[in-house]
């Protein structure tokens, strides 16, 4: 299953890369577009949601890097103010 990086730039300019099992993430986010906090979490979320059953119908389980991935940038967006955004800079192959 192809795996990627998608790199996010945060409503404080501080700059993340973050971890999808699957090229989903794709499907749901666009380079260079900021999203509010609201809209990017609930489309992470639905991202999350299919990746996970991609994983466990080819693998037998959920992935647990993806869930975490998701609980860490969750907790993030929490730390700004709502109407803030955060861009997605840019996709790349996971190493």
């Amino acid at each position: 299953m192809p795996a990627m990086h998608y790199t996010l730039r945060w409503p404080d300019a501080s700059e993340t890369t973050a971890y999808s099992p699957s090229l989903i993430i794709q499907d749901y986010f666009e380079p260079g577009r900021a999203y509010r906090l609201d809209d990017f979490a609930q489309r992470l979320q639905a991202a999350t949601a299919i990746a996970n059953e991609r994983v466990q119908a080819k693998f037998g389980f959920v992935c647990s890097r993806a869930n975490d991935q998701q609980a860490t940038l969750l907790a993030r967006l929490a730390q700004f103010a709502p109407q803030a955004e955060v861009t997605v800079l840019a996709f790349g192959p996971a190493d």
